[in-house]
């Protein structure tokens, strides 16, 4: 089954399929909507737009404007794969034998430039988020009810944890062209490699909405040192996330600094807890900055990391 060339109606956009040249429109849904109701598009031709996130272990969509989970997984249509990496048994292949088919639906695939460009920007680097407008066939998953009469939709990515979107085209994609962004998707970690250290998150992960407001509190206030000065920035989050003094806190040094990204640590001393704060100023908000050129720092990992007994310990390395 080929993907005919797409037909661009008034009215809509229509994607053509099949030797029987059955056509679709797309429905158009904001993908918060689209994560709050799941089951009123499963099977069905969608249009969305939101930030795409590519990693180890990722490749979904998201919109700061709605909390990240439940997430939509993404998935390439046709005879292309993403070489995602994820649990279980997926490999980094880049293609399939056949056309993609999901819960007996085929989904083809439109490889044009847009998709090109799409395709580049996720690989390269491979840890990065790319602002995009897709159609593709939705498939809710599952429904899952908890005790506590919570509802999750789950069956593909990552150990089945997400509803899944198979991309079908790629309609807009924006470029990554500027050098004081920060476009990786995820935050850097604390690398502990003694038995028995331990790391404790100090911000939850992938806070976009918190960071949405640190943007909008800057451009509020027309705050300078939060463009301008990482070093306060980090200090003052350090302070209130780990309640040490100033004079202590002061104390951060940088350890790495990239395009976009700076990582200040704080070592209490021998054996202590050591403290490390990622500032970036993340592609994303560029698109709620009251000023497209002035994007804000803001934390997105903040962690206090100690081999000490009796460590509050949520992650060991």
């Amino acid at each position: 089954m080929r993907c005919l060339r797409p037909i661009v109606v008034i009215g809509g956009l229509l994607v053509c399929f099949s030797a029987t040249l059955r056509c679709d429109e797309p429905v158009r849904v904001a993908l918060c909507n689209l994560k709050a109701n799941p089951a009123e598009y499963n099977h069905k031709l969608i249009q969305v737009t939101g930030f795409a996130s590519h990693g180890f272990e990722d490749f979904g969509l998201f919109d700061p404007s709605c909390p990240s989970w439940p997430y939509v997984w993404l998935e390439y249509g046709g005879t292309k794969k993403s070489g995602t990496m994820y649990c279980c048994g997926v490999s980094a292949d880049r293609s399939r034998p056949k056309e993609l088919a999901v819960e007996g639906i085929e989904v083809p695939l439109t490889t044009d430039e847009h998709f090109d460009a799409f395709d580049a920007l996720i690989h390269n680097p491979p840890d990065t988020v790319v602002r995009t407008t897709l159609v593709g066939r939705f498939f809710a998953g599952k429904e899952i009810r908890f005790r506590n009469g919570e509802v999750e939709w789950r069956g593909y990515g990552h150990m089945g944890c997400c509803s899944l979107l198979a991309i079908q085209q790629v309609i807009s994609v924006d470029p990554h062209d500027r050098k004081d962004l920060d476009y990786r998707s995820s935050p850097d970690q604390p690398n502990l490699e003694e038995v028995g250290c331990g790391v404790q998150d100090l911000v939850p992960p992938w806070p976009y909405s918190d960071w949405v407001k640190a943007q909008q509190t800057a451009d509020l206030q027309a705050s300078e040192f939060a463009f301008d000065n990482p070093r306060q920035v980090a200090t003052a989050a350090l302070i209130q996330l780990s309640k040490l003094d100033e004079s202590t806190a002061t104390r951060l040094k940088e350890k790495q600094h990239s395009q976009g990204r700076v990582i200040y640590e704080l070592k209490k001393g021998e054996g202590k807890a050591t403290y490390m704060i990622v500032l970036s100023k993340p592609y994303l908000l560029s698109f709620y900055a009251k000023d497209p050129k002035k994007v804000a720092w803001v934390v997105i990992g903040a962690y206090k990391s100690s081999c000490e007994k009796g460590n509050s310990v949520s992650r060991i390395k």
